[in-house]
């Protein structure tokens, strides 16, 4: 830790030691405070939006800036995507064909709507439209790393200087926004259909956590070291399969080519085949469950309490009027569009809580809002295997395209 020009700089080691006080404080926050219970909003959200507003206001009162090392968070996202391939069977990847598709078909309408409410809207304060577009997928459904990608070009292009803040204040706001949204439309919509997890999956293992019961018996060390062991050996692949991917010209996050390999390991392992460990390869096990929550929520915490919040207070009014009617939409297009096309079931109703996470937000959010919902109210397998694989992959590829044809366009 170092104070420096007004910066005080923490080490990755001391950034992963405060989350963990972060996703602890949020938890507590979470047993005290009833609507955040009620309504599944996860707890390093909670926690970690409350730091975000203290470091604000340390750097109001003093002038002090608090900059985060994050490298040991970008690994724990690479854990958790990992974890979610070894939890994939082919039996459900084949079931989730048709849903896959609509997602992706919902994703990429709304997608361009995005685009049309942001230049729509940048229209009303006489901005140009590529404001909007960087209002629009670039920075919502896109995040932080295609605002990042995107911003120096369109700033030269289009002259608009202040591109990368627009981007950036854009892409945390709607982080928070995706955060909070996710919860309360899965509660609302499995409330008003009366829904529950089939019976087959009621008592099945979590995606991402532990169930009561499985708290209660536990998980020893042999195991806990068997899935740590798969998941580097995933990631040795999925390391691999980045590297052959980029030589051919398309370069993808590695936590996407690390899922990929947990797929593929999973799905293409004979059942019989001895392991190293003596135990069966750990696909839905409790150990994996575990890792997967313990990485996700440090993720989480990590994320959202490094956010420097007031460094967007400039931009504020243009921002929060597109940000206003990009939450309309998404929360429009998750309640009356995708939750039927889903199918109106339970599963339809997690998938809908990772929309509402994604749409606005991140891959992680999604997956926090989904875990937060299934954790209260049961499994939902193939939630966790549709919304990824659309978020985390088409996705990027989608916006490789839309975001150049609206630049050209409008």
């Amino acid at each position: 830790m170092e104070l420096l020009d007004g910066m005080l700089r923490i080490e990755s080691f001391l950034a992963v030691t405060i989350g963990i006080i972060v996703l602890f404080i949020g938890k507590r926050l979470n047993e005290k405070v009833g609507f955040l219970r009620e309504f599944s909003i996860p707890e390093p959200v909670t926690g970690g939006l409350l730091f975000s507003i203290l470091f604000a206001l340390l750097y109001l009162v003093s002038g002090y800036a608090v900059e985060f090392e994050l490298r040991a968070r970008d690994i724990l996202l690479v854990y958790f995507f990992t974890t979610i391939g070894i939890n994939a069977s082919a039996r459900d990847l084949l079931a989730g064909g048709r849903p896959l598709l609509i997602l992706l078909t919902i994703t990429i309408v709304f997608m361009l709507a995005q685009n049309l409410t942001g230049i729509g809207i940048a229209s009303l304060f006489d901005l140009p439209a590529a404001v909007g577009i960087t209002g629009g997928t670039v920075s919502l459904i896109g995040g932080h790393g295609t605002t990042i990608a995107w911003a120096p070009s369109i700033a030269a292009d289009f002259g608009i200087a202040n591109a990368m803040e627009i981007g950036i204040a854009s892409a945390t706001f709607g982080l928070i926004l995706a955060s909070i949204m996710g919860g309360p439309i899965a509660k609302f919509l499995i409330a008003r259909h009366r829904l529950t997890p089939a019976p087959q999956v009621v008592e099945e293992v979590q995606d991402i956590g532990l169930s009561e019961t499985q708290k209660k018996s536990g998980i020893d060390h042999l195991d806990f070291l068997s899935a740590i062991l798969a998941i580097h050996l995933c990631i040795i692949l999925g390391f691999l399969l980045n590297e052959a991917i980029a030589d051919l010209g398309l370069k993808l996050p590695l936590f996407v080519t690390c899922l990929f390999a947990g797929i593929l390991i999973t799905n293409l392992m004979p059942r019989k085949l001895p392991t190293l460990s003596g135990m069966p390869w750990p696909t839905r096990t409790p150990a994996i469950a575990l890792i997967a929550d313990v990485s996700l929520g440090a993720f989480l915490a990590m994320s959202l309490m490094s956010m420097q919040l007031w460094t967007l207070a400039d931009l504020a009014g243009p921002i929060f009027a597109i940000l206003a009617g990009q939450f309309v939409l998404a929360v429009s297009v998750t309640v009356f569009i995708l939750f039927p096309l889903m199918g109106r079931n339970y599963d339809a109703a997690v998938v809908a809580a990772g929309f509402g996470g994604v749409s606005l937000g991140s891959t992680p959010t999604a997956m926090a809002n989904m875990a937060a919902v299934t954790q209260r109210f049961g499994p939902s397998h193939r939630a966790f295997i549709i919304v990824p694989l659309v978020s985390a992959f088409f996705i990027d590829l989608v916006n490789a395209m839309v975001i150049p044809f609206f630049l050209r366009t409008f």
